[in-house]
């Protein structure tokens, strides 16, 4: 029985160490799948890459948020990494209102620079949920 014990106790570590890269919580963690979404065009939103753009900061933010509220992130750190993914997005809006489009090499400038706050944010949950596991029995 407490072989058993020790075993669910190992397992329940393990599991909680895993990379939270992947968890489904934080769907920004995993920047391939971010970097294939198709964001759709509609309303003022007129250029496929500027909508791509705010797709991705819409999910970054969410998951920002979903953070904010799980205590993973502090009210200042949350604010700084949604504010500066708001700025992508104004950005992009300002490049397209003056050129009509959103180049390639612009969406992987903003590409790059979620990426960042991304794993800014990944970074922070990985390393809280590393101090806040259980000790080994």
């Amino acid at each position: 029985m407490n072989y058993f014990i020790m075993v669910l106790v190992m397992l329940t570590s393990v599991q909680a160490a895993a990379d939270v890269t992947h968890d489904k919580t934080y769907p920004s963690c995993d920047v391939q799948a971010q970097r294939s979404v198709k964001g759709e065009t509609g309303g003022s939103v007129t250029d496929p890459l500027e909508a791509y753009i705010f797709l991705r900061v819409n999910i970054l933010q969410a998951d920002i948020s979903t953070a904010r509220k799980a205590r993973r992130l502090t009210e200042v750190q949350a604010d700084v990494l949604w504010r500066r993914a708001g700025e992508v997005r104004s950005d992009a809006a300002q490049f397209v209102k003056q050129q009509g489009f959103l180049s390639a090499a612009e969406r992987a400038s903003y590409d790059r620079e979620l990426d960042k706050l991304a794993g800014k944010l990944c970074n922070r949950i990985k390393n809280i949920s590393e101090t806040t596991q259980l000790p080994p029995a």
